[in-house]
């Protein structure tokens, strides 16, 4: 249990929050959202004590222990990967060391006997004898096999790195944890089992995550950072997300009586329990939506992006033919090999593979930026293209503004340009802003400004969510759903997967899997999961 009492942090005169009290009970999952620079960062470093408030305390429960994900992927540098995944119990740790140290001695006094028989009585007590064992199968649960596991932090990757890191504040099974954006880096195989492990956990949780369907899947409560007030209200992110859009069409209309919008809404709430009692990520045990209330239901303050994808004209039917199809590393590793299909009018394909390069080299060679180790593709004489590429810094590597910047990549004056990059959201003078200065999620607003300068009827999309806040990953994604052109894409959002894509192709070593479905229905299916591990191995 952690209990927030008359928390208030600012930061010179902007106050992002004051006299904030809030208890996060043992059991419940809290999903934390807000618009970027709302505080939901600074939240978890205040509770963590990263952060001292301006003003305020944090208490835990008695005797229980606090964990957090730390965001620093080089501080154990100098640890094995299995020592720092068992650094996650700070006093365990220290036991075993010290344990360690009095057994290392040539000859020990009466004193270190003594010593040593708590330390023994201690670590059996805090299950130190499966501690090892334990820590080992989180590292393989998130991918990390067992010949890693003595291998220093300092020789593996940073995709691997954060990995051992997230098993570092699992470990342990405390009290409390804080998970800031947890599915970061992660494959969709990971993520996955991140939400079945925190769905059987009895831990008070505190998440932050851009990913919606991970806080659908894992959220009990939503603790929602706006208006300069942190709010806790029961239910899950798209609960919050659909509410709080039929509460800003019904403070729109102004004629709708009090008693009318009150029924309204209790119908929401009916039919959304509903749908939610249905869902296969919701866990029986937590029941996420016993204490919804209307009153709990109101407009956001936050602002969505305006993402609208048109056609210069309709695609015709052949969109994109690819034959013998194959990619290799700079290492010499094959990325994917015998790629064969065809890309048929109105099919949205996300590509998949258990190695990200594959998708992006797949995208680079069907855009003309890199060869093939062997294979052809071809084009459709109809299609028009916009990409979306994964690494995006070459464009920015000047000293241009915004306006001149967008003004590049279609026609049209200032004006156009400027209208264009108010539907993205900047604003003022924020349009003068060099290029080179901007931050992840303002680029990918810019590089998809750009896009809908070009009327395409494919656009292709290397990881698009990538630095996005979830407003922007909300209207990209209601877009392209609606789009009515071929789109080809890789993501690792699940959510915009299940509601863009209405076919798989993953890229192999040895060829393709190629299913006509639902992504839900591809990732629990047995028989493609077998399927895979034999193209894999």
């Amino acid at each position: 249990m952690i209990t927030v009492s008359n928390l208030t942090i600012q930061f010179g005169k902007r106050v992002l929050y004051k006299d904030v009290n809030l208890k996060f009970n043992h059991g419940n999952i809290y999903g934390i959202i807000g618009a970027n620079g709302a505080g939901k960062s600074t939240l978890l470093k205040a509770i963590s004590g990263e952060l001292e408030p301006n003003k305020g305390t944090v208490e835990l429960g008695p005797g229980e222990r606090l964990s957090v994900l730390e965001q620093d992927h080089f501080k154990y540098d100098a640890f094995n990967v299995l020592d720092t995944v068992l650094m996650g119990h700070e006093p365990l740790w220290k036991n075993m060391k010290e344990r360690e140290a009095l057994y290392a001695k040539a000859e020990m006094t009466e004193e270190d006997g003594n010593r040593a028989a708590d330390l023994e009585l201690k670590f059996a007590e805090m299950n130190g004898w499966e501690a090892e064992s334990e820590a080992a199968q989180l590292l393989q649960n998130l991918g990390i096999k067992e010949e890693m596991h003595s291998r220093q932090m300092a020789d593996i990757s940073n995709n691997e790195k954060v990995r051992v890191i997230l098993a570092k504040a699992l470990f342990g099974h405390p009290e409390n944890l804080l998970l800031d954006e947890p599915t970061n880096d992660l494959d969709l195989d990971s993520v996955q089992w991140l939400e079945e492990y925190l769905g059987n956990v009895e831990q008070t949780v505190l998440v932050v995550s851009h990913d919606r369907h991970f806080l659908d899947a894992v959220s009990t409560q939503t603790v929602d950072i706006d208006f300069g007030k942190v709010t806790v209200f029961s239910g899950n992110y798209t609960f919050w997300y659909e509410s709080s859009q039929l509460a800003l069409r019904q403070a729109q209309n102004q004629k709708m009586k009090a008693d009318e919008k009150r029924k309204q809404l209790e119908e929401f709430i009916r039919r959304f329990s509903a749908n939610v009692a249905k869902s296969r990520q919701t866990t029986s045990r937590k029941k996420m939506l016993d204490r919804l209330n209307v009153e709990e239901i109101r407009p956001s303050s936050r602002k969505y992006p305006g993402i609208i994808f048109q056609m210069d004209r309709e695609p015709g039917n052949q969109i994109l033919e690819v034959e013998g199809l194959k990619a290799v590393d700079n290492d010499g590793n094959i990325l994917f090999d015998n790629v064969n299909f065809t890309i048929e009018k109105g099919q949205k394909v996300v590509f998949l593979s258990r190695n990200p390069k594959a998708m992006t080299a797949f995208f680079e060679i069907i855009n003309g930026n890199q060869e093939a180790a062997a294979g052809t593709y071809k084009w459709g004489v109809t299609i028009t293209t916009a990409y979306l590429p994964l690494d995006n810094s070459t464009f920015f590597d000047n000293e241009q503004n915004l306006v001149e910047w967008l003004g590049q990549y279609g026609p049209g004056n200032d004006v156009v340009m400027k209208g264009f990059l108010g539907r993205m959201l900047f604003s003022g003078e924020e349009v003068l802003k060099k290029v080179n200065v901007l931050s992840g999620g303002e680029k990918m607003r810019c590089m998809i400004a750009r896009m809908q300068l070009q009327n395409a009827n494919c656009l292709i999309l290397d990881t698009p969510t990538n630095h996005l806040d979830l407003e922007s990953i909300q209207a990209f994604n209601n877009n392209l759903m609606s789009f009515k052109g071929n789109i080809l894409f890789a993501s690792h959002d699940h959510e915009f997967i299940q509601t863009v894509a209405n076919r798989m192709i993953e890229l192999t070593p040895s060829g393709t899997i190629d299913k006509l479905m639902q992504y839900d229905e591809y990732i629990y299916d047995e028989e493609i999961k077998a399927q895979k591990d034999k193209m894999y191995n």
